[in-house]
C-alpha cells in the first residue's frame, strides 16, 4: 500500500480529519430529523458502535430547528447534510453542528455562499464540499467525461471559498460507478492539498452492494486517498459503519475491534464450520479491542491460520485443537468448542 497522500488537518467537533490523522469512519441518520428524539435514538446506537461522524438531512426549516436539541443530547459530531437553500445552512448553523455538507449542484448564487461562508467562519466550523455525480451543476463542461465535471466542479468551489478566505475544506466526489469514483478521486487529489472523505453513492442493500463500495473505497484507500469514509447501504446504519471498520481493517488501517478468520467450508471439513463461525462472529460483535480469532475446518490450512491468530480453533472430527498466539493450550470436545473459544478471547 502507498504511502497516505498529505493532506490538510481540520476538526470537525472534537475529530481530527487529514494531516495523517487516522481515517475517520461516519454514516448519516435515516431519520426524519424533524423527529428529534427518533433521530437522537439512531445516533446513539451509531454512537454505540464506533461512528466519528453524523450527518443528517436538513431538507426544511423545520429540521434546521431540530438540530439543537439534538445537538444536546449526542456526543459525536453533527454535519447538517443542506441542499438547494442557503438559509438552512445558516440555520443548522446557528443551532450548533460541527460541520456542514453543501452541494455545487444545487447552491451557484455566489453572494448565497458567501453568507454560508462567512458564517461558518466566524463559528469555526468546516464545509465539505459534496459532488455527487447525479447532481452535477447543469449545461456545464458537457463534452467532458463525468470524472472531469465532478473535479471541475469541486475545484470551482474550492476556488470560491479560498477567495473568500475559507481553508476549512473537506472534499467528496462521489458516483454510484466505481470507475468514475476512482478516477474523479485520484485526479482531484492531485489538485488540491484539502482532506478528501470517500464513498460510493447509491450503493444499494447490504448483501450485495457493500462488495461495491468496498472496491471503490478500498481502491482509494490503496492508493493512499482518503481522509474519511462511508460505506452507504439501504438499511441500518450501523451496518454502514460496521462495514467501514472491516473495509479499514482488511488495509490495516484500523485496529477497532476483532477480526474474524473463518473457513469457508469444503468436503474436508468434518464439523458444521459454517454455523460455528456464525456464532462466533455474533459473540465478537459485542468487544471493541483488537483481537484476531481464527475459525478453522480442516488440517489443510486450519493449524497454520489458528496459529497465526490471536486466538484459533482448528476443528477435526468431534474435536478441535485451541491455539493462543501461536501456542497449542488445548484440545476440547466438539459440544466445547465455541464455549472454550470464547474463553480464551476473554482471557486475552
Amino acid at each position: 500500500m502507498r504511502l497516505r497522500r498529505a493532506s490538510r488537518a481540520i476538526r470537525i467537533g472534537d475529530v481530527t480529519v487529514g494531516g495523517g490523522a487516522p481515517v475517520v469512519v461516519q454514516s448519516m441518520a435515516k431519520t426524519d430529523t424533524r423527529n428529534a428524539k427518533a433521530t437522537i435514538d439512531q445516533i446513539k446506537g451509531l454512537e454505540e458502535c464506533g461512528c466519528q461522524l453524523v450527518r443528517v438531512a436538513v431538507p426544511d426549516r423545520e429540521a434546521a430547528e431540530a438540530i439543537p436539541a439534538i445537538k444536546r443530547d449526542v456526543a459525536i459530531p453533527l454535519i447538517a447534510d443542506i441542499h438547494f437553500d442557503y438559509r438552512l445552512a445558516l440555520l443548522a448553523l446557528e443551532g450548533g453542528v460541527d460541520g456542514l455538507r453543501i452541494n455545487p449542484g444545487n447552491i451557484q448564487e455566489r453572494e448565497q455562499i458567501a453568507r454560508i461562508v462567512h458564517a461558518a467562519k466566524e463559528r469555526e466550523v468546516p464545509i465539505r464540499i459534496g459532488v455527487n455525480a447525479g447532481s452535477l451543476p447543469a449545461k456545464k463542461g458537457m463534452e467532458k467525461t463525468i470524472a472531469e465535471r465532478m473535479v471541475d466542479a469541486a475545484l470551482e468551489q474550492i476556488e470560491l471559498l479560498e477567495k473568500l478566505d475559507f481553508e476549512l475544506i473537506k472534499v467528496a466526489l462521489k458516483a454510484f460507478d466505481v470507475h468514475t469514483t476512482i478516477e474523479a478521486n485520484k485526479a482531484v487529489a492531485q489538485k488540491m492539498p484539502y482532506p478528501i472523505h470517500l464513498g460510493i453513492t447509491e450503493a444499494g442493500t447490504l448483501k450485495k452492494w457493500v462488495i461495491r463500495s468496498a472496491v471503490g473505497i478500498g481502491i482509494l484507500l490503496h492508493e493512499g486517498i482518503g481522509d474519511t469514509i462511508r460505506v452507504s447501504l439501504s438499511g441500518d446504519p450501523r451496518e454502514e459503519v460496521s462495514a467501514g471498520y472491516e473495509i479499514l481493517k482488511s488495509l490495516d488501517l484500523s485496529q477497532r475491534g476483532p477480526t474474524l478468520v473463518a473457513c469457508p467450508s469444503c468436503g474436508r471439513a468434518e464439523v458444521d464450520i459454517v454455523a460455528l463461525a456464525n456464532a462466533v462472529e455474533e459473540r465478537l460483535a459485542r468487544l471493541e479491542k483488537p483481537i484476531k480469532v481464527a475459525v478453522m475446518g480442516c488440517v489443510v490450512n486450519g493449524p497454520g491460520e489458528a496459529r497465526d491468530a490471536d486466538v484459533g480453533i482448528a476443528c477435526g472430527k468431534g474435536r478441535g485443537v485451541i491455539f493462543r498466539r501461536g501456542e497449542q493450550v488445548r484440545t476440547v470436545e466438539e459440544k466445547d468448542f465455541l464455549t472454550a473459544l470464547m474463553a480464551e478471547v476473554e482471557r486475552i
